[in-house]
């Protein structure tokens, strides 16, 4: 009996680490489980994402954009985890010039690049870049992951953590969060 418990054990255990992201693996994640999650649909029906029902989260959309943002504000800044989730409706191609886009923009906003890599998220082809900075009086690290839906579509996830306490455990909670997003445009 017990034989078939530790082999058991083992097995979810190996199951469990082999579905880890890229980047989940960077920031060395453990499993995240959250409570009470609900779904959220941004206004353009185009995307849902679960999470905790307790949160406060804010809707917006333009003509190009469908945006669902998120925080736990029950907890202090440097406690909690920001997230930002758009769907836009423009092409994307993770090339040289991209890249180098993102370089700059991160540049023009004093930020420090730990990390970056094209990667698989939601089994789609996606990039992701991990800076750091000081906003106010405030360090953070802010993961950007983009993740090209077709190519007319992609989604941007921001994930932003402020102070320098269990970092890497609120962007592995940023990640679960953002395993959770579900493509519901029927133009794929």
């Amino acid at each position: 009996m017990k034989n078939i418990l530790l082999i058991l054990i083992t097995s979810l255990l190996f199951v469990s680490c082999s579905n880890q992201t890229e980047i989940s693996k960077y920031f060395n994640c453990n499993a995240t489980t959250f409570n009470n999650l609900e779904e959220v649909k941004d206004v353009k029906n185009l995307f849902s994402l679960e999470i905790p029902n307790t949160w406060k989260t804010n809707l917006y959309y333009d003509d190009l954009q469908s945006s669902i943002y998120t925080a736990d504000t029950t907890k202090q800044l440097t406690e909690t985890l920001l997230l930002d989730v758009t769907f836009i409706n423009k092409n994307i191609n993770f090339d040289t010039s991209f890249k180098l886009e993102r370089e700059q923009e991160d540049l023009s906003k004093n930020l420090i690049k730990i990390k970056s890599e094209e990667t698989t998220f939601l089994e789609k082809p996606s990039y992701y870049t991990v800076s750091k900075g000081k906003k106010r009086k405030f360090e953070y690290q802010v993961c950007h992951l983009f993740i090209k839906i077709n190519d007319q579509n992609f989604i941007l996830a921001k994930a932003e953590v402020y102070g320098d306490s269990l970092v890497n455990k609120r962007l592995c909670d940023a990640l679960a969060l953002m395993k959770k997003i579900k493509n519901i445009q029927q133009n794929d």
